[in-house]
């Protein structure tokens, strides 16, 4: 008994020096891709906050196909929300659900997307999204690493259009308030990603 607890505790240690070593080895890449991403620093505090901060936190962290998968993810969620915080409708008039594409379009077309917001969206929607969604053998052939700084940046540009504010005697101001959910006090919460 005596020996396998040894036995563990060695592991352990084992383990924490990988992790150290691993972590001094990359620390200086890590910074650098943080410096890329250029984020949102507040956003509202939806559903998809916390997913999208895990996913810059993905890219810093190296982890690019990830970073690609979560960004397609991320990027539907936002033109869904959107799309509903607007009353455009997700299905057409024979019940079938609108394409991201159609989407986009129709956000574009009634101004709630920029022509910049858009472009940023169809690129990430456009950029591998079903060979990467079901792991078509065509994986092998993507640049992961270009692919996720392009798409990091992408969401990010579409963040900081959605959620964009002004800062009023320490108080935020957004510019699009019907995506920051406001409760009876008048005050909407948001999500802080000031620094990882």
């Amino acid at each position: 008994m005596g020996s396998e607890k040894a036995w563990g505790i060695l592991k352990k240690k084992e383990i924490e020096n990988d992790l150290r070593a691993e972590f001094e080895a990359t620390v200086k890449d890590r910074v650098n891709r943080f410096l890329q991403i250029g984020y949102q620093n507040i956003v509202a505090a939806n559903h998809f906050a916390k997913a999208s901060t895990e996913c810059l936190l993905l890219y810093r962290d190296g982890h690019f196909i990830a970073t690609v998968m979560m960004s397609h993810a991320i990027n539907e969620g936002i033109i869904k929300f959107v799309a509903e915080r607007n009353a455009i409708n997700l299905t057409m008039q024979n019940g079938d659900a609108k394409s991201i594409d159609l989407l986009i379009e129709e956000l574009k077309k009634s101004g709630k997307f920029s022509d910049t917001c858009a472009k940023a969206s169809q690129g990430i929607y456009g950029s591998f999204r079903n060979d990467v969604h079901h792991m078509s053998p065509k994986m092998t052939q993507i640049d992961f690493v270009s692919l996720a700084l392009k798409n990091i940046q992408r969401l990010a540009l579409i963040e900081g259009e959605i959620f964009a504010f002004e800062m009023e005697q320490g108080a935020i101001n957004p510019k699009n308030p019907a995506y920051w959910d406001a409760g009876p006090d008048g005050y909407a919460e948001a999500f802080l990603r000031i620094r990882f």
